[in-house]
């Protein structure tokens, strides 16, 4: 039996990105049920991949009604339905989810904090309020964000910077402030330019990593990535669940890319997959629980930005 629940968890501070604001992470709760034993997965739809709750709520209900997990597209319905079956097996089994797919036990991971879209000031203020934080993440992609960028470092002179522009630059935008980046000890940068109108990144000098993060999806994204990007962010909500991401960062790997794994805002239950994925990442941002005022219990445990694997009662 497989039902589906919304439920809402309320942020700790609106959270803003260059797309719009948010004061709550809104997700899709899904639950299959077999002789008394429950697994769950949880997804976020993205409108900017044109997902709502109910248009996500409509595909699980197809798959619940007979139609096979893989005719599903990649996005937040199969990965939601993935991990809930996932979960399941490991429960029925007796055994953790790594432990079936034969990957090594996980570990605790160091997960990047992100800072919303503000003000320079407020930006600073909060970069100086994260300041311990070994990984800030900048949400930029306005005609203001050298001042952002240089408030953040202002107020957190130690910490490692990465920047996700989310599509909001353009091929001269990214030219004339790459070398500010660099200066400013920025690491790697995010989607600068739009999926679909970026293959200038392949004609223009990348004087730091580049990672695509709208620009990829699934393992069928790959070839178009080839001599535009350094990294992949591979995110359940845009894999389709753990059985592609694990695929797809094996793929990535054998191509030459480095690994980001990165997550929507939501709660631990959706970060909980990711953290099998995460282990020898080169970069981890699951923080999305640390953005809120409420998740799930039990949640993950987080020591600082350090996050641990998820105990089975949560998932797995």
């Amino acid at each position: 039996m497989l039902t589906v629940t919304r439920d809402s968890f309320p942020l700790a501070e609106v959270f803003t990105i260059s797309r719009g604001s948010r004061s709550e992470a809104q997700v899709l709760t899904v639950t299959v049920e077999e002789d008394g034993v429950t697994g769950r997965g949880e997804c976020v739809p993205y409108a900017r991949y044109g997902e709502t709750l109910d248009s996500v709520e409509a595909q699980i209900a197809a798959f619940r009604d007979g139609q096979p997990l893989d005719d599903m597209p990649a996005g937040a319905a199969r990965n939601a339905v993935d991990c809930a079956l996932w979960d399941l097996q490991a429960k029925r089994a007796g055994q953790r989810v790594w432990e079936i797919a034969d990957e090594p036990a996980p570990g605790p991971v160091t997960s990047a904090y992100t800072l919303s879209l503000d003000t320079p000031e407020r930006m600073r203020e909060a970069a100086a309020k994260h300041a311990h934080r070994p990984l800030l993440k900048i949400k930029l992609g306005t005609p203001d964000d050298m001042a952002r960028l240089e408030a953040v470092r202002a107020g957190a002179p130690d910490a490692a910077i990465i920047v996700d522009a989310n599509e909001g630059w353009t091929a001269d935008i990214y030219t004339e402030l790459a070398p500010h980046l660099v200066r400013l000890g920025v690491r790697m940068v995010e989607q600068p330019l739009p999926a679909g109108d970026d293959d200038m990144l392949a004609e223009i000098a990348r004087p730091l990593p580049v990672c695509a993060d709208e620009s990829c999806h699934d393992r069928k994204s790959l070839p178009a990535l080839a001599g535009k990007y350094d990294m992949v962010n591979i995110k359940l909500d845009k894999t389709g669940g753990l059985t592609e991401a694990l695929a797809l960062r094996d793929a990535a790997r054998a191509d030459g890319y480095k690994i980001m794994v990165g997550c929507m805002v939501g709660s631990s239950l959706a970060m909980a997959p990711a953290m099998i994925v995460a282990q020898g990442a080169e970069i981890v941002d699951l923080d999305g629980p640390l953005l809120l005022a409420e998740d799930r219990v039990p949640p993950l445990r987080f020591d600082g930005s350090v996050v641990y694997p998820p105990d089975a009662e949560l998932w797995g």
